[in-house]
Parts: C-alpha cells; sequence; structure tokens
C-alpha cells in the first residue's frame, strides 16, 4: 500500500503529502432502532455533514536523534462508554507541531451527545510505509489523547476548538502528563445546505367526507434500499378543499439522497382520529418534479393494487402539479449557532398528588438510594445532557406545579429552587438538586394546570426578545397525567406559537396520554384557540415515556428530534438571518433588532 506519511508542520518540511487530500467519513453515530422508531413516525432529527480537520502544538518528542512522527487516531464514544474507532489521520514525520491533511466528515446529530476521543500516536521508523490503516497501535508510542462531544465544537463561534492532550497512561510519572494540545476546526459540508424549494397543488381531489369536501395534506417519502418509504416531509393540512395550494416545502438534497432517487408523494384526506384516507400517491425523482414544472404538466394520481377492493393500480383524474421548483442554499441550524444564537432550556415538573407518596418505592417522585434515577430525573437528564452545551450560561429556569408549599395555597408554578425572587439554578445537577430538595419541601395537591407554566415561559422569551436577545428557548414539561386545563393550555400554546419557544412534553407513568397527543401537532392539524386563532406553527413535541422503555430508543432522541426545525420554521418564516450573513440594508429593518448584529 501507499506510503502513510507527509511532511506538513509548522515552521518546517515540505508541503507534499500521499494521500492527504482525501477525507473519510464516519456516519455510524447514531442508534439504528432510534432512527427506525423515528422514521416510523415520520419524524427526522437534524444531521449535516460535517469535515473536521486536525492540527496539533508541542507534542511530546519521544525519539531521540529527530522528532516525533505522529498520527491522529480518532473514536466515538458510546453511552455505554465503548470506543469505536472511527479515522486516521497520515503520518505527518519528523514533527511536534504536526497540521494533518486528512480529513474527517462526520454526520452531526442534534439530538444525539456525540463523544469523540482523540489519540495521538508517534509511529515507528520501520512502520513509515505501511497503510495506516494496517498498523498495529499497541506497538507505536502514544503521546496523549483528549475528548470533547461534537457540540462543543459546532458552538463555537470560530467551530474551533483546543484540546489537551494529556497521558495517562505515562509509567514515568506519578500524575497525568499533558503532551501539548490538539485544535480541532469543524467546516459544514455545502450538500448540508443545498435546498429545494417546492409548491405543489393538486386538482379534482376525491371527496371522502360525508357532509364537507376532503381535508388534504401530503406526505412525502424517500424510498430505501429494503424498498419501504421513509417519511421526510409533510405539508399542511387544507380544509375542504378538492383544489388544493400547499405552502412551500423545503427537501434537503441528503434527506432525498440525490436528484435522482425515487420519492413517493402521498395525498391523504386528513381524519381526527389518525386513519387518514389515502387519495392518492405519484412516483416522482426531484429530476421528475423539475421536469414537471418547467412543462408545466400534471402527473395523474394512481392508487396502488390491494387498496380498497382493487386488485390493481388505478389511475385517477386527481392530477399533482409543480407550481415552483427552486434549488438554494438555506442558511442550516449551524449557521446561526456560528451567528450567535442560543438554545436556553427550561424545565417544569408535576408535583401532583398522582404521582404517589414520595417515600414509596411506588411513586414515580420516589428517589431510590442506589442511585437509580426516577423517570422524572431521567428525562431532566437526558434533555439537559444535549440541550446544555447550547446555552452559554448554563443557568436554567426550573419550575414546579401542582404542589402546595408548605403554609401556602395550591400552586400552578412555583420555583423549585425554593426561592420567591427568581426561577434559575446552575446546570443540570442544579436542576437535579432543586427537583430533590422541592421533594421535601412541598406537599403534593393537584390539579394539572399546564397554563400558568407556560405561560411563564413565554413571558421569558417575549422578554428577551424584546430586550434584543438572541435566544431560542425550549421548556421541558414533564408530568404523570392528562392536563386538566386543556383549552386553557391551547390558548397558552397558540399564544406562544410567536415566540422562539418550543415545548417538550414527556408523559411518565401509566395515564392514557391521548388527550396529550391533541396538542402535538404531529398528526396534521394546528392548535385552535378559544377565540378561533389558529397556532402559527407547531411548538409542542410529546412522547409518553414508557412507549420507549423497550429497546434501546432513548427518550431525549425521540423528543429533541423535529427541535431544529421548529427553531428553523421560527426563523425562516420571519426572514432572521444569521449575524454573521446579514447585509447592511438587512441591519436596519426595525422588527429583527433582537437577532442582528449590534
Amino acid at each position: 500500500m501507499g506510503n502513510c506519511c507527509s511532511d506538513v508542520a509548522r515552521g518546517s518540511g515540505g508541503m507534499a503529502a500521499v494521500g492527504g487530500t482525501s477525507s473519510t467519513s464516519a456516519n455510524n453515530n447514531g442508534n439504528d432502532a432510534v432512527d427506525l422508531f423515528l422514521k416510523s413516525q415520520g419524524v427526522h432529527g437534524l444531521f449535516s455533514q460535517i469535515e473536521l480537520s486536525f492540527s496539533a502544538e508541542n507534542l511530546r518528542d519521544r525519539d531521540y536523534f529527530s522528532k516525533s512522527d505522529p498520527m491522529l487516531v480518532v473514536y466515538s464514544k458510546g453511552r455505554d462508554g465503548v470506543l469505536k474507532e472511527e479515522f486516521r489521520t497520515e503520518v505527518v514525520l519528523n514533527s511536534l507541531n504536526p497540521i494533518w491533511i486528512k480529513k474527517l466528515t462526520y454526520t452531526y446529530h442534534f439530538e444525539v451527545v456525540q463523544t469523540l476521543v482523540f489519540c495521538v500516536f508517534d509511529i515507528d521508523t520501520q512502520f513509515h510505509n505501511s497503510d495506516v490503516k494496517m498498523l498495529k497501535l499497541d506497538e507505536q508510542q502514544f503521546l496523549g489523547e483528549a475528548t470533547c462531544s461534537l457540540s462543543q465544537i459546532i458552538t463555537k463561534s470560530n467551530r474551533s476548538l483546543t484540546l489537551d492532550l494529556v497521558n495517562k497512561n505515562d509509567v514515568t510519572s506519578a500524575h497525568t502528563t499533558h503532551g501539548g494540545k490538539l485544535t480541532v476546526r469543524a467546516e459544514e459540508c455545502i450538500s448540508s445546505k443545498t435546498t429545494t424549494e417546492l409548491i405543489l397543488r393538486c386538482s379534482d381531489l376525491e371527496s371522502k367526507d360525508l357532509f364537507s369536501r376532503s381535508d388534504p395534506f401530503l406526505v412525502i417519502s424517500k424510498i430505501v434500499e429494503s424498498g419501504n418509504p421513509i417519511p421526510v416531509c409533510k405539508t399542511e393540512v387544507i380544509k375542504n378543499d378538492l383544489f388544493p395550494t400547499w405552502k412551500s416545502v423545503f427537501l434537503n438534497v441528503q434527506q432525498v439522497g440525490s436528484r435522482d432517487s425515487p420519492l413517493i408523494i402521498e395525498c391523504f384526506n386528513f381524519n381526527s382520529n389518525g386513519k387518514h384516507d389515502l387519495l392518492g400517491k405519484v412516483q416522482k425523482s426531484l429530476a421528475d418534479l423539475e421536469n414537471l414544472h418547467s412543462r408545466r404538466q400534471g402527473e395523474n394520481l394512481f392508487l396502488p393494487a390491494g387498496h380498497g377492493n382493487d386488485h390493481q393500480s388505478k389511475v385517477l383524474k386527481s392530477q399533482l402539479f409543480v407550481d415552483k421548483f427552486s434549488d438554494c442554499v438555506q442558511h442550516t441550524f449551524l449557521d446561526y449557532l456560528a451567528g450567535g444564537c442560543e438554545l436556553n432550556f427550561m424545565v417544569a415538573v408535576d408535583y401532583t398528588a398522582s404521582n404517589g407518596n414520595p417515600r414509596l418505592p411506588d411513586s414515580l417522585h420516589y428517589i431510590d438510594p442506589s442511585g437509580r434515577p426516577n423517570s422524572y430525573q431521567r428525562a431532566i437528564l437526558e434533555v439537559g445532557e444535549v440541550l446544555q452545551f447550547y446555552d452559554a450560561d448554563k443557568k436554567f429556569p426550573s419550575w414546579g406545579f401542582g404542589a402546595r408549599p408548605i403554609d401556602g395555597p395550591v400552586s400552578h408554578c412555583f420555583n423549585l429552587n425554593g426561592s420567591s425572587n427568581y426561577c434559575e439554578v446552575d446546570g443540570i445537577q442544579g436542576i437535579m438538586m432543586a427537583y430533590t430538595s422541592a421533594l421535601h419541601n412541598v406537599s403534593l395537591a393537584g390539579p394539572t394546570l399546564f397554563g400558568p407554566v407556560i405561560s411563564n415561559a413565554a413571558l421569558i422569551a417575549s422578554q428577551s426578545l424584546a430586550n434584543g436577545g438572541r435566544k431560542y428557548f425550549v421548556l421541558l414539561i414533564i408530568t404523570d397525567g392528562v392536563v386538566t386545563d386543556l383549552q386553557e393550555t391551547k390558548d397558552a400554546l397558540v399564544k406562544a406559537s410567536d415566540l422562539p419557544l418550543s415545548i417538550l412534553i414527556v408523559g411518565v407513568g401509566g395515564a392514557d396520554f391521548k388527550e396529550m397527543e391533541i396538542l402535538d401537532g404531529d398528526k396534521g392539524e394546528r392548535l385552535e384557540s378559544s377565540s378561533g386563532r389558529v397556532a402559527s406553527r407547531d411548538i409542542v413535541q410529546f412522547v409518553p415515556l414508557r412507549d420507549l422503555q423497550n429497546g434501546e430508543i432513548s427518550v431525549v432522541q425521540a423528543l429533541l428530534a423535529e427541535l431544529p426545525t421548529q427553531f428553523l420554521t421560527y426563523m425562516r418564516t420571519r426572514d432572521i438571518k444569521p449575524r454573521c450573513f446579514i447585509s447592511a440594508s438587512a441591519k436596519k429593518q426595525s422588527g429583527l433588532r433582537g437577532w442582528l448584529a449590534v
């Protein structure tokens, strides 16, 4: 195999490198069970292709007659602590300050804490002509290691993080020795930003409702290698219309595979029970849809064989039209992070009596002496450990509801820290300590009301927006029961849909959460307030914890999967651009000062 070395270094050597311009992909960062679950629900987390480059300074010199010949190995670390090798750089000859040319292309998933471990080795001279993939690392000298999460890198304004390399295995020292510094830089691949905007409409749809016309919406799916369709996008529901034109949908090229990958576009009649009627479907690639647009022609929908009483496919008079087809490079979630936007975490915990006596093991609030987290603690930890990286000060507003403080009436929004003046606690451990402390200082009561905590979160979001903050807020509500003030909750959510706010709800215990699912817009219909106002966007994601206890599926991944999309919907519908992309004229727009560069 080819030479595995290069002599690229700071201040010495030439600039030639063998195989140094190549990059390696590592995509196995997710959990297949999670991906399968999310996709079966039509939910997809944000993922972007990130190119990581590496350099080091002041490495330890382990060679007697020359400097070290370093190579970097990158591992991913699972939740179980197991390391999996993802990548090896080339070897840089005779350098303590290497700049490696070979880059790692890695898939960033927002909803997962992706821990990376970096190990630097000094490659022995006898192996310099070997393929790096064939090197046995236990035959090389270990120079040091560092670890971080991918989120820590991409949340830096310059997407660059410098880490101390340490050697815990140095037998010549009684303490951990420092072996220089490693710098990791991240760049988002342009393919992550290439997006196709489509405006679709249908004609002559079949009427499925008895006393009105159909309420159609579209679901767009890609076909995977197994031949099964995986949903990647859906439109809004249009009420009582057989000739609907839907709002723009945006398809990322990565979502669909390529311009020639087959897509299934299905038109359904919305039913509130979730059993939607198929009105027809077509199979077209992006290239086919572009052709339909340029020719201004429609494509007849069909019903597949076996649908209803038909034994073969049936071509319908209903047609699909593409009124707009345009490619563009859109600002991504990572662009907004680079521009200084933050995600601020808030939490609200249900302290109603239906949770059971906290002193008894069958209570949902029972604190296990063994340290095993209960459902409330687990939800806080798993959501918090992801979101904490996107919050600069890590001060988290934390509330309880449905309990009676000592010598007081039942409160439906009290500060978990016990203060009457401020609601913030420091860090995720601060939330955990305040949660436990509150169990000793309040009496569980009821009923279950969401309205007050949602209104409090909305107030913080609105004040931040008015004061020029560049923040998007995420409220986690953990509850064991069905909400009592359903209409008041809907009113609060509709009002909050205009704010930079998303709400994640975790249902714990054995209650029937069907009414809770009404609050989640995943079924296709947006919330409506008592005054008839419709939510401007879907800001709620609900998941019952018990559905996710069998197997490896993490509640945090199911909960957080839609959060970046909700964030981008808020930004794009208000034409809010990342700071680093704002033109001089855009800065003058009066309504956006809070999100623009000062």
